[in-house]
């Protein structure tokens, strides 16, 4: 049996690339022709990048990083030079690196995404089909049946679970008869992609995103790449203006007055308009259907998490999903995807609908964190991240013979694997010579013991798997 994940963005990309390195035969839909060559966001978090580096894609994730800093700009047009930095809720390099084997990167969507892709079409057990769409699904205890269009005429199609990750106006989610709730009405900005040499022109250090006040020109000016693509947003009042009839000089004479360069030259390529929403999906399952992404969640781009939610969604759900098609835990498993990553999805869409910006976010990165297991370095270039497997891992310290020795007695269903660490990362971890910790998939440690113990982890190993006993 398999998965159909419906939705190549960020969410189901990986989602897909998860479910495909585990082995679990899966299929992307994508009723787009071709990937989105929109910038989009464009900040990845701290816990997106180790993701992305537990792949071994974090080199080509950076071949597209932007040469700007982890902070904002808010103040008067930046080539002004009068204004403040303010944080955008990700570390600093520094931080960073104190706590992980990684940074966050800035990095335009319209790159991260094709990283991905390429990736998930190495696995052999996934397929992407673009130019696809959900037409309609109905459900039973067994599976899901869809009927997809294609250029070649419908399908119908059967999969084990299916995986909305197709956007905020999600088809899954209203195929399912799933709510949302919270307003969708916060505002309407419009957007104007352009190319401009602004980077040349504009003070050091470079901003990640600039806040710019100004009587006719305010709004966001935000870096994309590292040659000359900017995006211009502005808030406007769809009962009484117009900004996709807006000519070229108007929109040339507002990315001016808004940098501060009144003679930058300026190729305009897109406007676009969007509306503001801060919504979370009432569930985020029903039966054999799950929602990921901005189909769980409408995050207005304050904070930058709504791209960065979606990712670890798409994770976190995944592995769920393929330990239970591998037989290694029981479907009560899937339980658990809701009620861990609701709440996350509830504090960042609250978080992103704080219009006044008087909250300190500097410390959000911390939450991106979600309570992951904590880095040591255990070798040259690799950290204690790097040696979780796909099952559940056993980390001990130094005298770790009598935990192999335990696990192999027990011989769970779900696999275990037991990874020795030297003195120094056992005392980052806070497990001593003796002790040990029990560390999911995605990181994020189950239980921790000073001296072995083989009845508590019996009970951990079968908690974590949610074996049918203890359901």
């Amino acid at each position: 049996m398999s998965v159909l994940v419906v939705g190549a963005g960020p969410a189901g990309l990986v989602t897909a690339i998860t479910l495909g390195r585990l082995g679990i035969r899966t299929v992307v839909v994508e009723r787009r022709s071709t990937p989105s060559g929109l910038p989009r966001a464009t900040g990845v978090s701290l816990r997106s990048v180790e993701i992305i580096r537990s792949w071994g894609l974090e080199p080509r994730l950076r071949a597209g990083e932007i040469d700007v800093g982890t902070t904002s700009w808010m103040g008067g047009p930046p080539a002004t030079g009068r204004g403040a930095a303010g944080s955008l809720g990700f570390p600093t390099p520094e931080q960073a690196r104190r706590v992980s084997p990684t940074t966050a990167v800035s990095a335009p969507q319209d790159h991260l995404e094709p990283v991905l892709l390429a990736h998930l079409r190495t696995l052999p057990a996934v397929q992407v089909r673009f130019g696809t769409e959900l037409v309609s699904l109905d459900q039973d205890d067994e599976g899901v049946r869809v009927v997809l269009r294609a250029e070649a005429g419908l399908t119908t199609e059967r999969f084990r679970f299916v995986v909305g990750a197709d956007g905020a106006h999600s088809a899954v989610r209203a195929s399912v008869g799933i709510p949302m709730e919270g307003p969708d009405d916060l505002g309407a900005y419009y957007t104007v992609t352009f190319h401009a040499p602004l980077a040349e022109r504009l003070p050091r250090p470079r901003h990640g995103l600039y806040l710019v006040a100004h009587p006719e020109a305010g709004g966001i000016l935000l870096p994309t790449d590292n040659v000359d693509r900017w995006v211009f947003a502005q808030p406007y009042d769809p009962a009484t203006q117009r900004p996709l009839e807006y000519s070229t000089r108007r929109l040339t004479g507002l990315v001016r007055a808004a940098s501060g360069v009144p003679d930058v030259p300026v190729r305009v390529t897109r406007v676009g308009v969007f509306t503001f929403a801060a919504q979370v999906a009432e569930r985020y399952r029903a039966g054999n259907v799950f929602l990921a992404g901005d189909a769980a969640h409408r995050t207005t781009p304050r904070g930058a998490t709504g791209m960065n939610t979606a990712i670890q969604d798409g994770y976190g759900l995944a592995w769920r999903l393929a330990w239970v098609l591998r037989g290694w835990a029981d479907q009560c498993l899937l339980d658990t995807y809701e009620r861990e990553r609701r709440p996350v999805g509830v504090r960042n869409t609250l978080r992103s609908a704080d219009a006044a910006g008087t909250r300190d976010n500097s410390q959000d990165w911390l939450d991106d964190l979600g309570g992951r297991l904590a880095h040591a370095w255990v070798a040259p270039g690799v950290s204690t991240l790097d040696l979780i497997g796909p099952g559940l891992t056993l980390l001990t310290g130094p005298a770790g013979r009598p935990w192999s020795q335990a696990v192999a007695e027990l011989d769970p269903r779900v696999p275990v694997e037991v990874r020795g660490v030297d003195a120094e990362a056992a005392a980052v971890l806070g497990i001593g010579r003796d002790g040990a910790v029990l560390v999911r998939p995605d990181a994020i440690p189950v239980a921790t013991w000073s001296t072995v113990d083989s009845t508590t982890l019996a009970d951990a190993i079968a908690m974590t798997a949610l074996e049918p006993a203890a359901c």
